[in-house]
């Protein structure tokens, strides 16, 4: 296949030759690098990859040329390669119209001439891009092809963990594709089981476990030692940050997820408000940034296992794993998070993963393209979701018990959105539907008016439970479940029953010494990715502090 393009333009001409050598001295061997002097020239050489069945995986275009801006060509090069990544080349005086692109055309990033030394200026914004263009455009398809039902709530999981942890796979319903049926049934010799899973090697697994998978696609599920400095539990932001700097400033690090690294977080279409990235960043690009930072530095991480229990055993604390085994550790730091609350709803449990979703608008919002679907909640979490499937459903109707709480930068769009319906102070009463959902009864819960809405889905967004409940009874909890620490633990002057230590417990440090908790798990701290990530950083300076202690 032909290597993916590079396309500068330019109508500079001594700039854009100085352009093309550092792209081609750095990225000449994996990429062809081509250039234009003009907007124009530039579109009539994009049509022509495309036709040939080419890639674009950047354009790197000056903001000022004559007759085409380097905005105005992107706005119509994107029509054409929409995934492709995007950086205008800019004088100081063009701040406001690269900042003004980020809006328009999604600019990835804007970079002031001269860049002079590309290898400190150029050259690490363009391998970041370029790992971006890769993880979002893989190669031809060799991965595992799925089949399975729209419906099924096992397919509904193992397309979520595939998708989670950035397995490519190929998902062919059953219901639709006859060479699905027949694959599912050769698989199977004429026992129809979902979902079935083939392999490039020409394996399959017909309804696997999760763990099965997840040893069958190379994930680590059994941890290497029995000791750690420091045992880390849950892979969401603050996970996630405590393993990258614990692990880079030498500490044996194992970090244990029960499903994929990165969540509630790794779900979000789009982080808009994450330092850094003014143009936003996906839950999933972010997460896969962090993963391999932790692994470079050495962390150890486990999928597909949950912890079940946590005990001291001198100054050693342990956790349980789900399979019994027990893994030994100095320190350990519950990064948990919280989930989302399900529905209150008679009979809803029928319909959980097989038509009503929590929290997975990123995996299932194209297998609604040009169908209705609902979505329920009115925070961030929320509005990122029905963003998100406004790009695929025909249209998305949200329903809000009270009113939207969602921030400003998000309100415009939504209120502007052609496909976005929005009803406050609606409440879902029924969902109607046999074998799949077909449409909803709701009702306003001021004036008592019902109404029936087409459905094909239910995306819900309703607030969050701590995810605590293998601590309870061993950790000081709040009655809603988040984990008390710090100087919370304190009462009447006094510490925390059982504790053995000559000093007040640490800012996030349990009610067990040497426990730590890190997140939106904790009692009192700030929802979000930046307060997560704050928190684990702030964990691996606690984690010293703790060690010099015992």
């Amino acid at each position: 296949m032909p290597k993916p393009a590079i396309l500068a333009i330019d109508d500079d001409r001594v700039v854009l030759n100085s352009v093309e050598r550092d792209l081609r001295q750095k990225y000449g061997r994996d990429y062809r690098v081509m250039k234009a002097e003009s907007g124009p020239s530039a579109l009539e050489l994009v049509n022509q990859l495309k036709g040939r069945g080419d890639a674009v995986a950047l354009f790197v275009v000056d903001q000022r040329m004559p007759v085409m801006s380097g905005v105005q060509f992107l706005e119509e090069a994107l029509k054409v390669f929409p995934l492709a990544r995007k950086v205008l080349l800019t004088a100081y005086a063009d701040t406001a119209a690269a900042i003004d692109a980020i809006n328009k055309v999604g600019l990835d990033y804007y970079l002031m001439k001269p860049w002079d030394p590309p290898a400190e200026n150029l050259y690490p914004v363009i391998d970041g891009l370029l790992e971006d263009w890769h993880a979002n455009n893989p190669p031809p398809f060799e991965g595992i092809r799925m089949a399975g039902a729209l419906w099924s709530s096992a397919c509904h999981d193992l397309k979520d963990f595939l998708g989670r942890n950035s397995i490519p796979y190929r998902f062919l319903d059953i219901e639709t594709d006859a060479s699905a049926r027949e694959l599912v049934a050769q698989a199977s010799e004429g026992e129809a089981r979902v979902p079935t899973l083939v392999f490039a090697d020409g394996s399959v697994l017909i309804a696997p476990t999760l763990q099965q998978v997840a040893d069958k696609c190379g994930l680590r599920t059994q941890a290497s030692r029995p000791f750690y400095d420091v045992v880390i539990v849950g892979g969401g932001p603050a996970g996630l940050s405590a393993s990258v700097y614990a692990s880079a400033d030498g500490l044996k690090v194992l970090l244990i997820e029960r499903q994929a690294p990165g969540g509630q977080a790794g779900n979000s279409p789009k982080i808009e408000n994450y330092l850094g990235f003014p143009s936003g960043i996906s839950g999933a690009d972010l997460t896969r940034r962090a993963v391999s930072q932790a692994q470079r530095f050495g962390a150890e991480i486990l999928t597909t296992r949950s912890v079940t229990a946590l005990r001291a055993e001198g100054n050693t604390r342990i956790v349980t794993l789900d399979d019994g085994s027990e893994i030994g550790a100095k320190i350990v730091l519950i990064a948990t998070g919280q989930w989302f609350r399900t529905l209150p709803l008679p009979g809803v449990e029928k319909w959980h993963s097989a038509g009503v979703y929590y929290g997975a608008a990123h995996t299932e919002a194209s297998s609604y393209a040009g169908k209705d679907v609902i979505v329920i909640g009115g925070a961030n979490s929320a509005a990122q979701g029905m963003l998100f499937l406004a790009k695929y459903a025909s249209s998305v109707t949200v329903l809000i018990r009270n009113q939207p709480d969602w921030s400003n930068y998000l309100d415009s769009a939504i209120r502007t959105h052609p496909t976005i319906t929005l009803l406050e102070h609606h409440e879902l009463r029924e969902i109607v539907g046999d074998d799949h959902i077909e449409r909803v009864r709701v009702e306003n819960n001021q004036t008592g008016d019902k109404r029936e809405l087409p459905a094909n889905a239910i995306f819900v967004f309703i607030g969050q439970k701590p995810q605590s409940d293998f601590v309870k009874g061993v950790l000081q909890l709040t009655a809603d479940g988040h984990i008390m620490t710090g100087l919370s633990l304190i009462q009447n002057g006094k510490r925390p029953a059982g504790w053995t230590l000559d000093r007040d417990p640490f800012l996030l440090e349990t009610s067990m010494p040497g426990v730590f908790a890190a997140g939106d798990v904790r009692n009192g701290t700030r929802h979000g990715v930046a307060a997560g990530v704050g928190d684990g950083n702030a964990a691996d300076s606690l984690f010293w502090q703790y060690l010099a202690t015992i």
